[in-house]
């Protein structure tokens, strides 16, 4: 059984595994990571294996008191990964898009990918069809610009995305929601548009955070699954398993 852990830019996200199948899922503050996997451990004792991801501030050091019980796994640039990587700066490449891309081909062979992840910041990753990793685009996530529009500005609020959609704003407010909404919209929609008329035979994933909100707002056709880096992390960890 694995316990697959993902170490994010705000929150640790975990979920336990059973083969393909998903028993269980957790988000919870880094400060506290000892604390939860050690309750994570007390619901599931069948664990013997943990999946590493981090992009955040955790190191090695912070999983130390679960050596001696489990087999504990980090991935690194140097793991091996179902694709071949193009990437310019290959050192560069964030981990945590590595581990999506993984999940991509892993799940949908033979074919073009464009794997969107919404969370603080919004990641595209492109692999083709031929398993070959080229790149993609980092953007501000929806959260962030909201907050960017008040830390940087004398009198526009700090708010939170709405359950309302808003075109043209009637207050200052609904401008704020229009704008950073719509502009997250487009700026998506644009950039698969973008690949469909480069590319056919083609799959796009959206994940993160903010997937289920833009899954529904949102023209293209997709499959939203939040919890796909996860998921991606398990199907990486069998990969290496048998391909070791």
């Amino acid at each position: 059984m694995l316990l697959a852990i993902d170490v994010g830019n705000t929150r640790v996200k975990g979920a336990v595994f059973k083969q393909d199948i998903l028993l269980g899922s957790f988000i919870f503050e880094s400060d506290s990571i000892q604390k939860e996997i050690s309750k994570i451990l007390i619901q599931y004792p069948e664990i013997t294996d943990l999946m590493v991801s981090s992009v955040g501030k955790l190191s090695e050091n912070d999983f130390s008191d679960f050596q001696n019980r489990l087999k504990i796994h980090f991935i690194t640039h140097q793991s091996s990964f179902p694709f071949i990587n193009e990437y310019k700066t290959p050192a560069t490449l964030g981990i945590d898009r590595m581990i999506l891309a993984s999940g991509a081909v892993l799940r949908y062979p033979k074919q073009n990918r464009l794997i969107i992840d919404a969370g603080t910041a919004i990641t595209y990753d492109f692999i083709d069809e031929k398993d070959k990793y080229w790149g993609g685009a980092i953007s501000a996530g929806i959260n962030l610009r909201y907050k960017a529009l008040n830390d940087y500005t004398a009198k526009l609020p700090l708010l939170e995305k709405p359950e309302e959609d808003y075109f043209i704003g009637e207050t200052t407010a609904e401008s704020i929601h229009s704008g950073v909404i719509n502009g997250v919209i487009f700026e998506i929609e644009g950039y698969i548009n973008s690949l469909k008329g480069k590319f056919d035979n083609f799959i796009i994933i959206l994940t993160g955070g903010d997937a289920d909100f833009l899954a529904k707002r949102l023209k293209s056709t997709i499959f939203a699954n939040r919890n796909f880096l996860l998921e991606s992390l398990n199907d990486l960890y069998q990969y290496q398993h048998y391909n070791d």
